[in-house]
C-alpha cells in the first residue's frame, strides 16, 4: 500500500468515525456507506483533487456540506 493510498484510508476511517460522533445512531456500516456514497469520497479518492492531503476536520466539513444540502461544500 502506498502512502497515498493509506492517507486516503485513514481520512475514510475518520470522516465515518466523526459522523458517528455526531450522530450515535449510526452504526459503522451506515456511517461508512455514507462517506463511500458521497460526491466527497470521489474528489477524496482523486489524485487531481489533493484532498487527501488535508485535514479530517476539513474534508469532514465538506462531507457536512453535502450530507446537509445535497452539493459538497
Amino acid at each position: 500500500m502506498t502512502e497515498k493510498e493509506e492517507m486516503k484510508g485513514f481520512l475514510v476511517k475518520e470522516l465515518a468515525k466523526r459522523l458517528i460522533d455526531n450522530d450515535n445512531t449510526l452504526s459503522i456500516e451506515q456511517a461508512l456507506t455514507l462517506v463511500l456514497n458521497s460526491e466527497t469520497y470521489e474528489k477524496l479518492m482523486d489524485d487531481a483533487s489533493k484532498l487527501y492531503y488535508q485535514s479530517p476536520g476539513y474534508v469532514f466539513s465538506f462531507l457536512q456540506t453535502e450530507l446537509q444540502t445535497g452539493k459538497m461544500g
